[in-house]
């Protein structure tokens, strides 16, 4: 059985490993331009974000008690985080606090992330297991009876042989001077079926 050979590209295998720094560098930024345009002090800024990264992190409580989703638990935990992270961000003055915490949620996100690649990987491989597991079964079935049949064929073909050889033998018996049939019969041999025709 041929397999397709599928070569993935370099972007698509280097996307998912990437995407944590991205998000968080994605926030830190829109977190600064918004400090830029005006959040920075703002305590109603900063009033907003907090109430939107509570909200998202009672939303991640309330789905891990209702649903127990961890796919919607951690979305929700995540965007509480996110929220929280540019609120800060936004809020203050200067780039040491944003910095920091944007290494802290980059590790923290990469951390989570490892989790679910481990994970993932272990599903792949124990479906690739079972897929060559089963493919090395097919094949040995398929072995088993390609060996059945070709001996059923080559056991046909040696009886047709053999069938044609004593047909041609009796055949030519029966053409020598002298053949008596009726000798045959009272060795215990059967009839022949010419014999049989003509009496």
């Amino acid at each position: 059985m041929n397999e397709p050979i599928v070569a993935r590209h370099w972007l698509a295998i280097a996307a998912p490993k990437a995407a944590p720094a991205i998000a968080t560098t994605t926030v830190l930024a829109l977190a600064r331009i918004w400090n830029a345009n005006g959040a920075e002090h703002s305590v109603g800024s900063a009033v907003l974000m907090g109430a939107l990264s509570l909200g998202a992190a009672a939303a991640g409580v309330a789905a891990g008690n209702s649903t127990g989703d961890s796919v919607l638990v951690g979305t929700a935990f995540a965007a509480s985080g996110a929220l929280a992270f540019a609120g800060v961000a936004g809020y203050s003055d200067g780039m040491p606090l944003p910095l920091l915490l944007w290494s802290l949620a980059t590790t923290g996100a990469y951390a989570l992330a490892a989790r679910y690649w481990r994970t993932d990987r272990r599903e792949t491989l124990a479906h690739q297991r079972d897929i060559t597991d089963r493919r090395e079964e097919r094949a040995h079935i398929e072995r088993v009876e390609t060996i059945r049949a070709t001996t059923q064929v080559e056991v046909a073909r040696t009886g047709a042989a053999y069938a044609e050889q004593l047909a041609a033998a009796l055949v030519t018996r029966a053409a020598l001077p002298g053949f008596d049939p009726a000798a045959l019969e009272r060795t215990g041999l059967p009839e022949l079926p010419a014999q049989r025709r003509d009496t």
